[in-house]
């Protein structure tokens, strides 16, 4: 299967292992379906399908998070499409890495969308994904910083480790429309009752959990 191209050897860490390859289209959610540049894809009747370019910043599709991340996009969208897509809808990524988040989003029917990282490589690689996807119009990415965002967001997703989604949870709270939705991963396991603890304290109400490999992720809903 590795020489059929459908998995890879991936070292991380110290540790060697096989997993699903990337470096081909492959589907990531019920709809969502990630393709790099040069790799041909016949979509599906209702197929979100979203071109990536490999790089060095996160968000290719390879790790649990951005799984996760993308499946609680699409159940966002599944339950609460008339909050998170209406004509004044807008979306923000926080630390957009490659920028797959925000695209993902857009591409199901956010009418805008932001991205903010504070690593220029990050910045960079996702304006050229944001073009691969000819959502320039659409999508900003931009270094700054969440505490300096003043406009409300009917969507805010956030894959960051667990000690930064708490240290800017007053932050989101601020920036998410009421009845907003906020895609939180980058969470172990064994962090997500303390997070969501925390989150329900800022009147968010969590509608979905999902894990994979010891990795969670969750989707809150704002009071």
């Amino acid at each position: 299967m590795v020489s059929s191209g459908e998995l890879t050897y991936t070292y991380e860490h110290g540790c060697t292992f096989v997993q699903k390859s990337f470096d081909k289209p492959v589907r990531i959610s019920r709809s969502v379906v990630l393709r790099p540049p040069g790799h041909r894809y016949r979509p599906e009747p209702h197929d979100v399908v979203i071109r990536v370019k490999p790089g060095a910043s996160f968000g290719d599709g390879r790790h649990p998070t951005t799984r996760l991340a993308i499946k609680g996009i699409e159940f966002g969208f599944r339950e609460f499409k008339p909050f998170v897509s209406n004509r004044e809808s807008a979306v923000l990524d926080i630390g957009t890495g490659s920028g797959v988040l925000v695209m993902t989003a857009v591409l199901f029917g956010v009418q805008k969308g932001l991205g903010i990282d504070f690593d220029s490589c990050a910045r960079a690689e996702a304006r050229e994904n944001v073009k691969l996807n000819d959502l320039q119009a659409l999508i900003t990415i931009s270094d700054q910083a969440i505490e300096d965002i003043q406009p409300s967001f009917s969507m805010v997703l956030a894959n960051l480790r667990a000690p930064t989604l708490q240290k800017i949870c007053v932050r989101i709270g601020c920036v998410t429309n009421p009845n907003g939705i906020v895609v939180l991963s980058g969470i172990r396991c064994h962090e997500l009752a303390g997070l969501m603890a925390v989150y329900a304290a800022a009147h968010f109400e969590c509608v979905w959990t999902a894990e994979e490999s010891n990795w969670a992720g969750a989707v809150i809903k704002k009071g």
